[in-house]
């Protein structure tokens, strides 16, 4: 499994129809010890209602075909957790608040630029 973060969306009106009606959301590697973006992204399948800014854990590959929502549908990437909190060597650097931040940013201050500041879960499907 993979830490990203969701930094967007991608919305496809005409597509196979196997997938039809599966939300597309780009997500970027996360460092786990800085919570910094790694800068590669990938789009995903999101498997969890998963929204814009949350952090994440996705799987690629075949393993990215092994969820309910994406069993005989093409996929190379899904997301398959919402992550809550993030411990390195005994030490919090991450924690699921209603701000989405790093343990140790200040409240309100985005943990890593942009990318990390919440913008609302989006629902719906592309």
């Amino acid at each position: 499994m993979v830490l990203g973060r969701v930094i967007g969306s991608v919305v496809s009106t005409r597509k196979e129809q196997l997938l039809e009606g599966v939300k597309f959301l780009v997500v970027e590697r996360v460092d786990p010890v800085s919570m910094q973006g790694a800068g590669d992204c990938v789009i995903a399948i999101d498997g969890v209602g998963a929204g814009e800014g949350e952090v994440v854990f996705y799987v690629s590959g075949s393993s990215a075909r092994m969820t309910d929502v994406t069993t005989g549908r093409p996929a190379d990437a899904t997301i398959t957790a919402i992550v809550d909190s993030v411990d390195v060597a005994g030490r919090p650097v991450y924690r699921k608040s209603g701000g989405d931040r790093a343990v140790g940013s200040p409240a309100g201050s985005p943990a890593d630029g942009p990318a990390a500041s919440p913008k609302g879960s989006s629902r719906g499907s592309a």
